[in-house]
């Protein structure tokens, strides 16, 4: 059983390995941010002054106000109360959320909390590359009762790019205010126009777990689904960690100053392994639109290979990729996203790349790919077909 002597990360669209100015901004802040920031003596003061800071310094990265943003617990918490939180607010006008059947896992719980408490969900089909049907998308926010509507900006499977202006635009002819899942998008392409609701996960560009951010536009009919709490605006309940937010608002600055040059640096290492994967492993499908994509992610899809099978064989070789839906994979269930596309959900593999991605690293996996899926086919006895 071969074991790689120098593993090679390729899950950043899960996670990116911590930038060093997260590491920095984390060993700093300890001093300094332990402290209750909602206190009066010194301690608490240099602790709320560290907060202030980092919203400030998140607010301008993404160009918004700073008393628009609020820190959360996590990218999931984030999406749960921007959903939860923008039906709430618009229950005067009705009761339906209207998303895209692509969704992450975040958003579709909460729209099954939705539904459990009285209101309804219309799910918006994609196409093949899983792009949003924008003319469905349109007909349903125009939709009597619709109180909100949420779309991802990027697939976090198959890297898809979706239509938010175009989007954006039918929602505002129809007065329903857009939620945006932008972790994707965040630090790696510049953030679309139109949305009223933004929400973000720091660990996707390289700051530390455990930092979402829910971005709420002033004018925006908004109402908080937790308790009352007085914290982050009352958007949501708790201390926040503030040296993991100082981390993330740090981190944040700088992967977004240096995102255009990373896109064109990944861009063609991920050109490469789509043209590569499909031209030298037989029955196998490059999932996603070609060109309308994130610049440094790229799934594929392998007929007569398990994808439990195919992930642990490639972790032995030293290569941490995805398989199975990037929302569920501890659990290996079809991916939703892939199963909405009319696409193969088996035997899948997301690719994406981060910052220490090498040229070599993408040589050698793609060297090694084609006879771990010919080793694995030959396995299951479906060689020569």
């Amino acid at each position: 059983m071969f074991v790689s002597a120098s593993p090679v990360y390729l899950d950043a669209a899960a996670a990116a390995p911590l930038h060093p100015v997260a590491r920095q901004a984390l060993l700093a802040a300890l001093d300094d941010g332990w402290a209750d920031p909602g206190k009066l003596y010194t301690q608490a003061r240099r602790a709320r002054q560290l907060l202030d800071a980092a919203r400030e310094a998140a607010a301008q990265t993404l160009d918004v106000r700073a008393d628009e943003l609020s820190f959360t617990p996590s990218g999931t918490t984030a999406a749960h109360a921007a959903v939860l939180g923008g039906v709430t607010g618009r229950r005067r006008v009705g009761t339906a959320l209207v998303h895209s059947a692509i969704e992450h896992s975040a958003v579709l719980h909460a729209a099954e909390r939705h539904v459990a408490a009285g209101g309804t969900a219309v799910p918006v089909p994609v196409d093949r590359s899983g792009r949003l049907d924008l003319a469905a998308w349109s007909a349903a926010v125009a939709a009597p009762g619709v109180a909100f509507a949420a779309l991802i900006g990027a697939s976090h499977e198959v890297g898809t790019v979706q239509p938010v202006p175009a989007a954006a635009a039918a929602c505002a002819d129809a007065g329903v205010p857009l939620y945006v899942d932008a972790a994707q998008l965040i630090a790696r392409v510049p953030l679309p126009a139109g949305w009223s609701v933004l929400t973000a996960s720091a660990h996707k560009w390289g700051g530390p777990p455990g930092v979402g951010l829910l971005v709420v536009r002033k004018g925006t009919r908004w109402e908080s689904p937790f308790p009352t709490d007085e914290r982050e605006s009352g958007r949501t309940p708790g201390v926040v960690n503030l040296p993991a937010v100082v981390a993330a608002a740090a981190s944040l600055r700088a992967a977004a100053a240096d995102a255009a040059a990373e896109a064109t640096r990944l861009a063609p290492l991920v050109d490469r392994i789509r043209v590569r994967v499909a031209a030298e492993v037989p029955d196998v499908e490059v999932v996603g639109d070609p060109v309308d994509r994130l610049p440094h992610l790229v799934t594929f899809s392998c007929l007569y290979v398990d994808g439990e099978a195919l992930l642990h064989a490639l972790d032995r070789r030293g290569f941490a990729v995805s398989s199975g839906s990037s929302c569920t994979s501890s659990t290996l269930r079809p991916s939703h996203v892939l199963e909405a596309m009319g696409v193969l959900s088996h035997g899948n593999v997301r690719v994406s790349l981060h910052r220490e991605t090498t040229e070599a690293d993408v040589e050698r996996f793609l060297a090694e790919l084609p006879g771990v899926v010919a080793d694995l086919r030959a396995q299951a006895g479906v060689t020569g077909l």
